[in-house]
């Protein structure tokens, strides 16, 4: 299947490695142009051209924290600049610290809230200049299963991509009239470095490994494993191609199952 993405541009942010490498990686391969972002500029380059080694893709590595309330602005800035122009943006962050309700301070909530919901309110704002001359444009937000279903000991990300879940339907119906679609993959437990952080944090909160805890994780999900960043990343891809033109406001849970609701 043709996703017509050759020659399209995108910026993925949180892309040097896990589900937002994986997004970049896919997107190459599908002939697109992309600029890939990490916090540390050794890695954001690193990730550009290893991305551009395998695909022959023009892939450019871009530095920036993205809950950095200027980081936005210029990396979308620097993105459409070099592309000349800006049709897909996915926006990824790293995800808040795990802990309980009363672990938490003030602070905590308000780096959790910058990091977790503004970083897309200000990469979106953004790039909707870009967007709205693209005639394939479009958005995902990644956040989490968790806003359907909360995951235990995560009051911060259960709470605040739940947000994240609120804007990009909002904008959906919004901006439809733009011509721009937005979606959002809710993922569940997938293979990634941020998973092996919170499986760490829980073996040693219930007394155990990371080995069980993650034996423990995958039998919530009928196929009875985490994800791969790739499983992702092929849903992350189609949403954004204009092969998808006619789903917007769609919020889709990449989960094996883990989610066990109806709606």
């Amino acid at each position: 299947m043709d996703l017509h993405l050759k020659n399209k541009t995108a910026l993925v942010t949180g892309s040097s490695s896990g589900l937002g490498y994986a997004a970049a990686l896919g997107l190459a391969r599908e002939g697109c142009r992309v600029a890939v972002n990490s916090r540390d500029a050794g890695r954001a380059s690193a990730a550009a051209q290893a991305i551009a080694k395998e695909t022959q893709a023009q892939v450019i590595g871009l530095a920036g924290d993205v809950s950095d309330p200027d980081a936005p602005e210029r990396l979308v800035g620097e993105a459409s600049r070099l592309f000349g122009g800006l049709d897909i943006l996915i926006t990824n962050a790293g995800g808040p610290p795990s802990g309980a309700f009363e672990s938490f301070d003030e602070i905590d909530w308000q780096k959790a809230i910058d990091l977790t919901f503004m970083s897309h309110v200000r990469l979106i704002k953004a790039a909707l200049p870009f967007l709205k001359k693209s005639s394939a444009a479009s958005v995902l937000t990644v956040t989490s299963y968790s806003v359907k279903q909360p995951i235990p000991n995560l009051v911060l990300s259960n709470s605040i991509r739940a947000a994240t879940a609120g804007l990009t339907k909002s904008l959906a119906l919004e901006l439809g009239e733009s011509g721009i679609r937005f979606n959002s993959i809710l993922p569940a437990w997938t293979n990634t470095e941020r998973i092996t952080e919170l499986m760490t944090d829980r073996a040693k909160l219930n007394k155990t490994t990371v080995k069980q805890e993650i034996a423990r994780q995958s039998k919530e999900s009928p196929l009875g494993r985490m994800g791969t960043p790739e499983e992702f990343a092929n849903a992350a891809i189609f949403l954004v191609s204009p092969a998808a033109s006619y789903i917007t406001g769609l919020m889709l849970t990449v989960d094996g199952g883990m989610y066990k609701g109806t709606l």
